[in-house]
Parts: C-alpha cells; structure tokens; sequence
C-alpha cells in the first residue's frame, strides 16, 4: 500500500502547494485577511501531505532518530487547516443583521478552542510511550494502547468533529451575495460533510483498538480517504470560482482580439498601451490584460465612430429575418457599423486624418446616435463588446455591407454621370 499512498498523498502536495503559491500572488496584489487565511492554509496543507506519505513519514523518522516525530505536526497541521477553513466559513456566514462585534467574538472564541486543543495534543503527545512499527496510516489502531494516544486522538477527532459539523451547518444558510463566496460555502459544506467520514471511520477503529482488537485496522485506514476527498472539494471551494473567472476572463480577452485588431490594431497603434496588447493569448494578470484591451477598444471605437454610416444600420434591419434576439442583433449592428467606419477610417485622406481633432469632433456629432450601445453601463461594456466581436463574422453583417456597398457605388455612378 506504501508507494500507491505516497503518490497520491504527494500528488495532494503539489496541488496544495500550486494553490498556495497562486494564492499568495494574489494576496501580495491586494492584500486582504481571506487570501492570508486561504494561503496558509494551503501551504500548511502541502507540508502535512508531503509528512504523511510513508515515505515522508520515514525520511523525517530517520532524520531526527525518532520514527514517530511526523505524527504530532501531521495532526497538529491538519486541525489547523480544517480550523482556518471553518474560521472563513465564520466570517462569511454572519447570522443574519448580526453586529460584527458578534462575528469576532465567535471566531475568537472557535480560535481559541482550536488553540488550546492544539496545546493539549501537544503535551499529551511529547509524554506518549510509543512503540511498534512507525506506520502513519495505523498510528491510531497500532498506538491505541497507550493512556496519553488515547487523549491525543480523543482531542483530535472531538474537536474535527465539532469543527467539520458546524462549517457544514454555517455552509448550508449562506446569505452572501457574492457569486464566489456561495460558491465556496456550497463546497465547505460539503466537503466537511465528507471530511466527517474520517471520523465515523476512525473512532470505532481506535475504541476497538484500545481493548486490543485490531478486526477494524483497515476502516481505521480507509478513514484517511474520507480526509483526501474531503481535501480536495474544499481546494475546488476555494480555488473553483476563481478559476473559473480566470479562464472566463481569458476566453473572453481571446474573443475580443479580432475587434481590437479592427479598431485598434489596424487603425491607430498609439492607442495601444504597449506593445504586449497586440498578443491574443495571455498567462499572467488576465484581468488586468482584458481590462486594458477594453480600454483600447473603447478608445479605437471612439477614434473610427466618426465615419460611422446610418445606411448601415437600416442594410442590417431590412436584411435581419427576426431571428435575432435584441442584443444580438445590437451586436450584429455594431459589428457591421464599426467594419465600415474602420475600413472608411483607413480610406480616409491622410491630411484629413492629421488635420486634427475638430474636424473629427464635429464628424463625431453628426455620428453620434449612429453607433448602438453607447449608453451601456461600465460593467457590461465587456460582455456587450464580447458580443460585438464574435458578431464580426455574422453572414449578416457581410450581407449588410455588400448592400451598403452597392448602394454607395449606385449614387457616387449617378453622381458621374450628372456631372
């Protein structure tokens, strides 16, 4: 069993540690006490997994001559990460219209507990007569003979008892209005649930244990799979929203590309604000990358909006079948307005477009009430020009513009020939 639980107990290190690196990023942007709490509990969670493999366990046995000094930090460490995940679920979950003098008294007073329970596991565990083969996943069953094991483990699974049940009760009353903190609670709920398998397993393993019968040994070990499934819904609570927000936000900095190379990219390279706005595919500060390239799309709309054209808006709304829900077809009449007025912009005379800014304002005017969805509200610019970027294609669009086109070429022919 030894090298299938090492892999995966070190394979939980790994998330926990990715997690705890990606979470502490985003704590030295902004710090604030939630990212703290969520990162230490990840990195403290990493270290505990990497102790708890057998061969952890062993490589720090042989190190400090002791082989088994990894079991006091595994289960110190582990009731700290589920208290720091139980404090969250106290600061989120306020009683409903409860002063926040309450709130502190409450996570002082669980803070507390946790600590002195820690205390207690401490003293008992460094005055335990240890014997018999060091093996972490039997610790409980094989040392559950000895007075000082006993409370060690009763303290533990007393107080992960009383910790997992009340986060899974606090979870399930969440009132937040935050989309990622129900997210999350969803998820401690749910996982603290799971987690309090580890102790329906353990304890009737370790009393059986302590009048020295071994029958129940393997559900005492299958307890600890209780603890990684429970792990790891809370690393998804966590972590889940926010990753999921994250590739939104890069999904959509990819689906605004082709409209940031029609406004800006093709039309005025100094709206950029640097070079790196050109690049379609970004790993780093995702939001701060889609937030800049709304910024220059907003800008290069606005340097193009002057040649916008009314005979484009009425060649969409004759061609358009009905089909099309409102904002699709905003989006499909933006689209088209803004490939003409780009193409016009670049077809416009070069002393023209250096003759300055007021023959543009006042074009821009004229053009005002032209372009659709100029009254869109900050905190839907992003998903309206979302919309606008992936209607640039739209047959309809193509279908408007060959008509505006057409029409165009019609009146500048009768324009000849009356000359």
């Amino acid at each position: 069993m030894s090298d299938p639980t090492t892999a995966v107990y070190l394979l939980m290190t790994v998330i926990f540690l990715v997690i705890a690196g990606w979470k502490t990023l985003a704590f030295l942007r902004g710090p604030t006490v939630t990212l703290a709490l969520i990162a230490t509990a990840f990195f403290v969670g990493g270290i505990v997994y990497a102790m708890a493999s057998p061969a952890g366990y062993r490589f720090l046995g042989e190190q400090f001559g002791e082989p088994r000094i990894a079991t006091l930090p595994i289960y110190v460490g582990i009731l700290g990460c589920y208290a720091d995940t139980h404090i969250l679920t106290l600061l989120w979950t306020p009683a409903h219209d409860a002063p926040r003098s309450k709130v502190r008294r409450t996570v002082a007073l669980w803070t507390t507990a946790y600590g002195l329970a820690i205390t207690a596991m401490t003293l008992v565990f460094l005055g335990a007569d240890l014997d018999g083969p060091a093996d972490p996943l039997r610790f409980n069953t094989q040392q559950a003979d000895d007075r000082h094991v006993q409370v060690f483990l009763a303290i533990l699974l007393v107080v992960l008892a009383c910790g997992t049940l009340n986060t899974w009760q606090r979870s399930r009353r969440a009132e937040s209005a935050d989309p990622q903190v129900r997210h999350a609670l969803r998820w401690f709920g749910g996982s603290m649930l799971v987690t309090f398998g580890y102790v329906l397993c353990s304890a009737p393993a370790i009393i059986l244990a302590a009048f020295g019968h071994q029958e129940l040994q393997t559900l005492g070990v299958f307890g600890s799979y209780f603890g990684i499934l429970g792990c790891l819904g809370t690393c998804y609570g966590m972590t889940g929203a926010a990753l999921s927000a994250w590739l939104r936000e890069r999904r959509d900095s990819a689906a605004l590309q082709p409209l940031w190379m029609l406004v800006v990219g093709d039309v005025d390279t100094g709206l950029m604000y640097s070079p790196a706005s050109a690049k379609p595919h970004l790993w780093g500060a995702v939001r701060v990358v889609l937030t800049r390239r709304i910024i220059e799309i907003l800008d290069g709309i606005r340097t193009v909006q002057p040649w916008a054209s009314a005979e484009i808006v009425q060649a969409v709304h004759e061609l358009e079948d009905g089909t099309l829900s409102p904002h699709e077809l905003e989006a499909v009449v933006t689209a088209a307005v803004l490939r003409d007025a780009a193409a016009r912009y670049r077809a416009s005379p070069e002393a023209e477009r250096s003759e300055g800014k007021q023959l543009r304002s006042a074009a821009a005017g004229q053009s005002a009430g032209i372009l659709p969805g100029q009254e869109t509200a900050a905190q839907d610019e992003r998903a309206r020009l979302v919309r606008v970027a992936r209607a640039l294609p739209h047959p309809l669009v193509d279908a408007a513009l060959k008509r505006a086109s057409a029409a165009r070429s019609a009146v500048e022919a009768s324009a000849t020939e009356h000359r």
